[in-house]
């Protein structure tokens, strides 16, 4: 009977010992050195130094990774190890092995380890080892249970900021999304030998040059992407990424800054060798400028070889009067920013040589047209044969003088339009503009009627009523002018015709929604015929010389 009282005495002893160990310190030093623990694993790291927890994308990307894509995770991983470690460590080294096994179990004092003088107290401490082992087991239960709960709390507000991030990086990528198609912004190369479409510029660091290919909400962050050099950089157009340096991500060579904030307009120059192709894109150019000096529509070249191009046309026209023939095969887009009120285009105009439009085998080389917007065919009327052989007395020889292009413009619309539904598919949905080039020439000749308004019946009343009804026919929307480059370029310009060699430029960049359809009409007049002929002491032509 007496045993079994001090045995009960001896549990009730070591419970009421657990219990107290255990609510007045034990469990609340597991928490606090596991929560340290666990608070450790997000730092804060040093300032001014690498940290060392963050791994480095192993990808091409030159950027890290979102906190809340991979090292949120991963710190969270490390936080609970940590604190897991920290528990076991209390229990098993700490309370278990130093406090009870080494110190109680040894007569001496578990917090301080000094041993008791007298055998009472030596043996009271080993009396209190099995609560105080007791306590150690339940305060890491205890604890244990309570950083699950914590745990479980914490991992629910990480879910939510991941949810919160994906979103952003949802919203970041439709509203850029419906920015670009409610202002129609398609990104296309307009270099030679590439012409490809793409989704997302490659863009570079300012700090370290590094190329990013993916500088769009991701993750790699929602509203900025940090370089492997420690630059923020932003990832829409809505935070600054126009402002940087631009690539495309095909051929590796630099774009415009407006590509990718403003819709593209693609316009190709077509017509034969030596029909004044590039005579009539230098008149274009002088006209639109014309046109800015004039009105409220706004023209600048859209990069500095923008403008170098254009200054090397006009001084071959300072020097000759004449534009040196276009070599080189596939063209560059000569680009320009057009706008109007608040509206803007970035207009790609491209100058191929003839020789690439002869047959089909080349017309299918010259990408650019997958993407025309509208057609600039140049048609030089004095290469066409039933034109020729109308031409009698003197006039034989002023045609030839001016210098006829290698195919007639029937003969070079057929190559065209075949090939342009081929590769565009859709090019009964765009519009064409006629010009009419050599108007000067056209002037001085008496074999024929002098080129008048409505040009298309003037060109029906020539003997091209077949070339008429086929842009008619094939094309969506078709005008026609009669423009003299040679009187709108150079020195002596003539103003009025500066205007009207813009005209077909204006036209087609309306029907894209630019506000400039009613420019035109407030053209004005050219000022009576002698407005239409050539300047004094000119050569009446105006197609390409040869070097």
């Amino acid at each position: 009977m007496n045993t079994g009282i001090v045995i009960r005495s001896l549990l009730y002893g070591t419970g009421i010992v657990a219990v107290g160990v255990c609510l007045s310190y034990g469990l609340w030093q597991f928490l606090g050195l596991a929560l340290g623990a666990a608070g450790r694993a997000f730092g804060p790291r040093e300032r001014r130094t690498p940290d060392q927890r963050v791994v480095p994308y192993p990808g091409s990307e030159p950027a890290h990774r979102a906190y809340w894509a991979f090292q949120m995770w991963r710190d969270c991983g490390d936080a609970a190890l940590f604190a897991a470690r920290t528990v076991h460590y209390l229990l098993s080294r700490h309370w278990l092995g130093k406090v009870v096994r080494d110190r109680l179990l040894q007569g001496r004092s578990g917090r301080t380890g000094m041993r008791s003088d007298s055998g009472f107290g030596r043996t009271l401490r080993r009396l209190l080892a099995p609560g105080t082992a007791l306590a150690a087991v339940l305060s890491a239960v205890l604890a244990s249970a309570l950083l699950l709960c914590i745990a479980a709390v914490f991992a629910v507000q990480l879910a939510l900021v991941a949810l919160a991030a994906v979103a952003a990086v949802a919203a970041g990528r439709v509203a850029e999304r419906v920015w670009k198609l409610a202002r129609g912004v398609r990104m296309k190369c307009p270099y030679p030998r590439c012409y490809r479409p793409f989704a997302l510029a490659v863009h570079l660091c300012p700090g370290c040059g590094a190329a990013h290919r993916a500088l769009r909400p991701g993750g790699f962050g929602a509203w900025r992407h940090v370089c492997r050099c420690g630059r923020a950089l932003p990832t829409t157009v809505f935070t600054g990424r126009r402002r940087l340096t631009a690539h495309c991500p095909h051929c590796d060579r630099p774009l415009p800054p407006a590509v990718g904030t403003t819709r593209v307009v693609h316009l190709p120059l077509v017509g034969g060798t030596s029909a004044g192709k590039t005579m009539l894109m230098a008149a274009v150019l002088e006209g639109l400028r014309s046109w800015s000096h004039q009105s409220s529509l706004k023209v600048e070249f859209a990069s500095p070889e923008d403008l170098r191009e254009a200054n090397v046309l006009g001084r071959q026209l300072k020097d000759s009067g004449w534009t040196l023939k276009t070599q080189g095969g596939q063209p560059r887009a000569l680009m320009l920013l057009v706008g109007r009120g608040f509206r803007r285009r970035l207009l790609y105009l491209y100058d191929p040589m003839g020789e690439s439009l002869r047959d089909a085998v080349n017309t299918r080389l010259q990408g650019y047209l997958a993407h025309a917007d509208g057609i600039l065919f140049v048609a030089d009327v004095l290469a066409s044969p039933v034109v020729r052989r109308s031409l009698r007395a003197g006039d034989p020889g002023l045609a030839a003088a001016a210098r006829p292009a290698d195919l007639g413009p029937v003969e070079t619309y057929a190559v065209l339009a075949g090939e342009l539904q081929g590769l565009s598919g859709r090019r009964g949905r765009l519009a064409v503009a006629t010009v009419v080039t050599k108007r000067d020439t056209l002037d001085r000749l008496t074999t024929l009627p002098r080129p008048a308004e409505p040009v298309d019946d003037w060109l029906r009343g020539i003997g091209l009523d077949d070339l008429v009804r086929s842009i008619g026919h094939d094309f969506a929307a078709a005008r026609y002018w009669t423009v003299s480059a040679r009187a709108a370029t150079g020195a002596g310009a003539l103003g009025s015709e500066q205007l009207r060699a813009a005209e077909p430029v204006l036209w087609l960049l309306a029907r894209s929604g630019l506000p400039v359809g009613s420019l035109a009409a407030a053209r004005p007049a050219a000022g009576g015929p002698g407005a239409h002929g050539p300047a004094p002491g000119r050569i009446a032509s105006e197609g390409s010389k040869t070097p």
